[in-house]
């Protein structure tokens, strides 16, 4: 289970492995946690008080110090699952709901004509929509938009990377999505 590290501010930074974030509870870099404990680490017997050394890990974790990250000040990094889950599996053009391997990236204004791969151009279109839409912007094919696409913000992107999240880390995160993300939905 991945432990969600922040900077002292509060700010997400990463996913970190249960051995990374054992890696900065030993050197005495954790600033603060939230959440339970839920997952005890066990080690080998102190030779001082002859107790077993043991690291209790939290679902939630800042970490000391200065956290280079200039994930804050840029888009979030592109990638077809996220925009599937952004978009909640669902076709821009038809509406309906799909398994991710029945999903495409859709490009708004099509890529052959100028349009950017980016995250204001993309949406989730199923094979069928993306086919019948070709080489043209949904004016010309006479496909309307359900939904319009956005930028997601740093705590979304979070949650579009997180593989499993545990709850108090999902609260933690949708406590700073905006009202309107789908993510809410």
């Amino acid at each position: 289970m991945d432990i969600l590290q922040l900077d002292m501010s509060g700010r997400p930074q990463a996913w970190i492995s249960s051995r990374e974030a054992a890696m900065i509870y030993a050197s005495d870099g954790i600033a603060w946690t939230l959440g339970d404990p839920f997952h005890v680490l066990r080690g080998g017997m102190q030779r001082r008080t002859g107790l077993q050394s043991r690291i209790e890990l939290h679902p939630i974790v800042a970490v000391r110090g200065a956290v280079p990250s200039r994930a804050w000040r840029q888009a979030p990094a592109l990638s077809n699952m996220k925009l599937f889950v952004r978009d909640r599996l669902v076709c821009a053009y038809c509406g309906h709901r799909f398994p991710t391997e029945n999903l495409t990236r859709e490009h708004i204004r099509p890529s052959s004509r100028g349009g950017m791969d980016s995250w204001m151009n993309c949406i989730t279109a199923c094979r069928g929509c993306n086919g019948r839409k070709g080489n043209r912007t949904p004016e010309e094919a006479q496909m309307n938009l359900l939904y319009l696409p956005y930028v997601p913000s740093l705590h979304e992107d979070m949650i579009l990377r997180g593989r499993r999240i545990l709850a108090d880390q999902m609260e933690f995160l949708l406590a700073s999505v905006p009202r309107h993300s789908r993510l809410r939905d």
